[in-house]
């Protein structure tokens, strides 16, 4: 694909109702990069049985407020579970970050979560552990066969919305019922 319009950076990946795959099922993916060499995102609508107080303890760290150690974790995605991962606004001067856009970036380094347990988190954070990737053409593939709606990110879906309501509010974005579509369903 040589056309740069056509890379979803900074999209939603919305896992259409009939893609069954226990990784994506209902899922909202946020691609964090996609090249010609590939996709990267991070699922942001499945919390897993830790909390971030919890993992800072892991980390020999102690959450900042009891609001903050209750934060969920996310399963960012199937590839490197035990590495994690911070989706995070504004971008800040982290160790080991990349920038999405001018407003949100992604960081891999412990020292976010060092600041964060230390009450200098970043106005809106995601923690996961694992993240989503694609190899050469695989995404375009997917898109396809009709295996993911993609449509524009919105921070609101990322950080505000109760996770519960992600997948819907993401192909509202778009303008679709997600409930209504099948496997044969056009592009929106």
């Amino acid at each position: 694909m040589s056309d740069k319009n056509a890379y979803l950076t900074n999209q939603f990946l919305i896992a259409m109702p009939n893609l069954r795959d226990p990784n994506f099922f209902h899922s909202v993916t946020y691609i964090c990069e996609h090249t010609e060499q590939g996709a990267m995102g991070i699922v942001i609508n499945q919390p897993v049985e830790l909390s971030l107080g919890e993992l800072m303890g892991q980390m020999d760290m102690q959450a900042h407020d009891p609001e903050q150690a209750a934060l969920p974790i996310f399963r960012g995605g199937p590839v490197e579970p035990e590495r994690g991962f911070v989706l995070h606004s504004p971008l800040g001067q982290w160790e080991s970050s990349m920038a999405v856009t001018q407003h949100i970036g992604l960081t891999t380094s412990t020292d976010i979560i060092r600041a964060m347990s230390e009450g200098n988190s970043p106005d809106d954070a995601l923690v996961t552990l694992g993240y989503a990737g694609w190899g050469a053409g695989q995404l375009e593939q997917e898109m396809l066969d009709n295996t993911w709606l993609s449509g524009p990110a919105n921070p609101v879906i990322i950080f505000d919305t109760p996770v519960e309501e992600r997948w819907e509010a993401a192909a509202r974005l778009v303008g679709v019922d997600i409930h209504r579509l099948t496997g044969d369903a056009g592009h929106a």
